[in-house]
């Protein structure tokens, strides 16, 4: 079985190679692609994941390519974990919002309009390459904006079989799992927890959890309030939590406590790219050692807490026909009643042979649903202007934006972010 990862080159990879380790007795790896357009790092990552699986017995082979379509042909399953512009895109894309006065993030707001625009056509190219190359192969998008990405694939190359992961899901369960395991003193198998959340990709709502069928979430949500109410600095008003009766995805701070935000960049630098620039160069550093054989404990601070986990449980799942429960970001088709059925969402799905079937789901009150159609609206008119250059209809997405500027102030914003990422959007330039 072979399995390509685009943007191999990425410092998370050896952190995926051990998943791919850990679940040798049931997915019968044998060649794990690395495909990268960095041939240097490639390089330095590449021979880390060499010397892993080297000292293991290499049970699988490692290859290394900076050549997309011969990573991709014959393929089983591909992942995409790549970055357009890498890092120091990302750091633009955050002072491209503390320059207008606006959250400046990698996946929400402006920042996250300007990713999505640059990553769009580089994954439908892969999706085409796919469609002829690997036709059965499962595409598993990792990718930035997620949830935003996986849409542009259910409407462009519906036929190439997709879907988004996040590691927010699997951190909050991990989370909750600690509390009641503090609060209770029993050990708790993650394998029996189920979480229940829907929303977007960095915009859902976690609204139930249980343990070997036995509802939990009364417990879990009371002792998450009273924990808010005795820290000094609680992520979120105790009272908004008990009024929603739901925890919100971290990422809703952005929403829910913009002015925060806002005055946290007011302290750059360093931003969180810059923050991330560091480690990596660090991390880099260490990987380069012929020495290393295992992922060194710096990796932690990368970020993407349980990647390995999500990615290779999710593949094996599908693999081996498990029908396992995992939250991912895939097409509605009737699961939220009264929700648009082509709408990608954030919910829990049955992963199998058969694909990704997500499970009926009850709609998300008013207060969150308004929030949420907002969003899709501006992710779908993205994906528009990502996909055909459009301008008119990336000046909407911004207009549709509950974080974008002022529509007056909308072509400065627009020109400074297309101009800032000219290299990188040809289709607005042609």
């Amino acid at each position: 079985m072979k399995v390509a990862v685009i943007g191999g080159g990425s410092t998370y990879t050896p952190e995926l190679v051990n998943g791919f380790l850990s679940r040798m007795d049931q997915f019968p790896l044998t060649e794990l692609w690395l495909m990268d357009i960095d041939s240097v790092r490639l390089e330095i990552v590449g021979g880390f994941a060499s010397r892993m699986v080297t000292s293991k017995g290499s049970p699988f082979k490692i290859v290394l390519t900076t050549d997309q379509r011969m990573a991709v042909e014959g393929a089983s399953y591909v992942t995409t974990q790549l970055r357009v512009g890498q890092m120091e895109a990302r750091r633009k894309d955050e002072y491209l919002g503390r320059r207008h006065g606006l959250v400046g993030q990698e996946t929400t707001g402006v920042g996250g309009m300007a990713k999505a625009l640059r990553t769009v056509p580089v994954i439908l190219k892969i999706a085409a390459d796919m469609r002829e190359l690997a036709p059965r192969a499962l595409l598993v998008n990792f990718t930035n904006p997620s949830g935003l990405v996986t849409q542009a694939l259910s409407d462009y190359a519906s036929d190439v079989p997709a879907v988004g992961v996040c590691n927010s899901a699997i951190t909050t369960k991990m989370m909750i799992i600690d509390q009641l395991e503090l609060v209770t003193g029993k050990h708790i198998d993650p394998k029996t927890t189920e979480l229940r959340t829907l929303g977007l990709n960095h915009l859902s709502w976690y609204r139930g959890f249980s343990v070997d069928g036995e509802n939990m979430w009364p417990q879990v949500i009371s002792e998450y309030i009273k924990s808010l109410k005795e820290d000094p600095d609680p992520e979120w008003d105790p009272r908004t939590i008990e009024v929603l009766g739901m925890i919100p995805n971290s990422y809703l701070q952005y929403y829910y406590a913009t002015d925060k935000k806002l005055a946290a960049q007011e302290n750059w630098p360093p931003s969180r790219a810059e923050e991330v620039m560091e480690i990596e160069k660090d991390l880099l550093k260490e990987y380069a050692d012929p020495a290393l054989q295992e992922p060194p404990a710096d990796l932690m601070k990368r970020g993407g807490a349980y990647y390995s986990t999500v990615a290779t449980q999710l593949l094996n799942a599908h693999y081996n026909d498990l029908g396992e429960t995992h939250v991912v970001n895939t097409r509605n088709n009737g699961a939220v009643r009264d929700w648009p059925a082509g709408w990608v969402l954030e919910l829990p799905a049955t992963i199998s042979r058969k694909g990704i079937e997500p499970l009926p789901a009850t709609p998300l009150p008013p207060v969150c649903f308004g929030l949420v159609a907002q969003i899709k609206a501006f992710e779908l008119l993205t994906i528009e202007a990502a996909v055909h250059g459009d301008r008119d209809a990336a000046y909407q997405a911004l207009l549709a934006h509950p974080l974008g500027p002022r529509a007056d102030k909308i072509p400065a914003v627009l020109d400074d972010l297309l101009e800032t990422n000219r290299p990188y959007l040809p289709q607005f330039w042609d």
